[in-house]
């Protein structure tokens, strides 16, 4: 059975791909301050079938923490298959407020962290012909106002996961899914009529679902001929953003 790793696994997207990569493979559930959250997680997976799911905290802030990530889980049951980069911090920085704060935890959530991790990893994935896959936005292509920096390091990742795909290839696949209206924003209070507008740019006319997410992640995780790809589960909204 392949092993998985999930950074920001402990809610939201990140608990239904943990739960949806459980089906056929052992989870490493990543949690940086949500650990009552990660160890239910891990509880429910693991009554489904005994040692299948671990907990590990990292607040994934330095190279030296993603490195240290990465030794405790290959560590754990013997080597990682399948990473996914999916840990983001997101909020609005209007021009005028941002500071170097908010640039490091941007880009550090969102790019830092995943090269790094990625790295780390890299032999081990490449030891049995593994996979990357990396959590982007459709917003890397098209910015979204007052999310300047958020924009920005989320298109840094579309352009890691190509170069990582060209470097790490023939052993190690990476791909990216870039989610559309799914989860409105924790952080911030989507009024009923914005929430209108989006949904109108939306051929399909509905919000998706986190399964919609996590399937698409499972499928691109099983060997396959796909590399260096994005796949938009936006229900066409790239097509009229």
């Amino acid at each position: 059975m392949r092993n998985a790793l999930i950074t920001g696994a402990a809610a939201r997207l990140g608990r239904a791909i943990a739960r949806e990569l459980h089906r056929d493979h052992r989870v490493i559930i990543h949690y940086r301050s949500s650990a009552t959250a990660a160890e239910q997680l891990a509880d429910e997976l693991n009554r489904l079938r005994p040692d299948s799911a671990i907990t590990l905290q990292s607040d994934l802030s330095s190279a030296a923490e993603c490195e240290q990530l990465a030794q405790r889980a290959t560590a754990h049951w013997g080597g990682i298959e399948v990473l996914v980069n999916n840990a983001s911090a997101f909020y609005p920085t209007p021009i005028g407020s941002a500071d170097e704060k908010d640039w490091d935890e941007l880009f550090g959530s969102n790019l830092k962290a995943p090269f790094f991790l990625s790295q780390a990893l890299a032999p081990s994935l490449a030891r049995d012909n593994g996979s990357i896959i990396n959590m982007v936005d459709i917003h890397a292509e098209r910015p979204m106002p007052q999310h300047t920096l958020y924009c920005a390091a989320k298109a840094g990742l579309v352009m890691l996961t190509k170069s990582l795909a060209l470097e790490l290839a023939p052993n190690v696949r990476v791909n990216a899914v870039a989610p559309g209206a799914i989860l409105w924003p924790e952080q911030e209070d989507v009024d009923s009529d914005t929430r209108a507008r989006i949904l109108n740019r939306i051929p399909l006319a509905r919000t998706g679902s986190e399964s919609d997410i996590a399937r698409t992640v499972r499928f691109l995780a099983d060997p396959s001929y796909i590399n260096g790809q994005v796949i938009a589960v936006d229900g066409g909204r790239n097509l009229n953003i």
